[in-house]
């Protein structure tokens, strides 16, 4: 059996990795997948902490995070979209406004 301790070892490097990718990358469907990440990160935490208490409400934790993160993703790359038809970039620091 694995220790709980490690599970939250892991969360932390995925949440570190996630921000050193957020803020190190200046493209934004890196960013985006830097917020994937970090929201993967909490996920492991949930379903730990779930584990050894009550598995249904960090399932269901677990599970909103993850309608969450697809609505993230369904607005990130529309906005991406709309970024790379405008500017033709998807660099964050090419852009200040989405307005042509």
């Amino acid at each position: 059996m694995v220790p709980q301790a490690w599970y939250l070892l892991l969360s932390a490097l995925l949440f570190g990795l996630g921000i050193a990718g957020f803020v190190a990358r200046r493209n934004t469907l890196v960013m985006f997948m830097s917020v994937e990440l970090m929201l993967n990160a909490a996920n492991v935490v949930f379903l730990a902490a779930a584990r050894d208490h009550v598995p249904a409400r960090g399932s269901a934790c677990a599970l909103f995070v993850i309608a969450v993160a697809a609505a993230e993703v369904a607005v990130g790359l529309a906005l991406v979209l709309a970024l790379f038809r405008l500017r033709k970039s998807v660099q964050a620091d090419e852009v200040r406004e989405l307005r042509a």
